[in-house]
């Protein structure tokens, strides 16, 4: 599944068919899995601090919705993973900010496909998860 959504994902950023990908993932519990990705969100959430924090939430949110197609919960699934698996392509403990770039990549180039996704009440969401974490006074602004 991860290895699927992650060729998903680079095929997409290089603009290659991902239809033979997408019918393998039709059957796929979107909700048991994005649960399970909750519970790793968390401790690198807590890590990486509530400003960074709150694109990831709003793409695990995106992840969740059900009006979401297939082939955005796939990029958003990929991305996610890659962004928060300390296994990387360029690891940062040896190509340092390149390290850090190509989860940044995989992250934006996701995020600019579903940004029209991310509603008030997935913002809403997002909020309150944060708030749960991090506490209300560390909140930047309102919704």
């Amino acid at each position: 599944m991860i290895t699927l959504c992650l060729l998903i994902l680079i095929f997409s950023i290089l603009g290659k068919d991902i239809k033979p990908f997408l019918e393998k993932l039709k059957n796929t519990d979107w909700k048991a899995k994005g649960a399970e990705l909750f519970d790793k969100i968390k401790p690198y959430a807590l890590r990486i601090g509530r400003a960074a924090a709150e694109p990831l939430l709003q793409l695990y949110f995106v992840l969740t919705s059900e009006e979401t197609s297939l082939k955005d919960k796939a990029l958003i699934y990929a991305a996610l993973i890659y962004i928060i698996s300390p296994a990387d392509l360029l690891p940062a403990e040896i190509f340092k900010w390149l390290g850090i770039l190509d989860d940044g990549a995989a992250g934006l180039f996701v995020y600019s496909k579903v940004k029209d996704l991310i509603s008030r009440d997935i913002n809403i969401k997002v909020n309150d998860t944060l708030d749960a974490w991090f506490g209300v006074q560390h909140r930047e602004f309102d919704y």
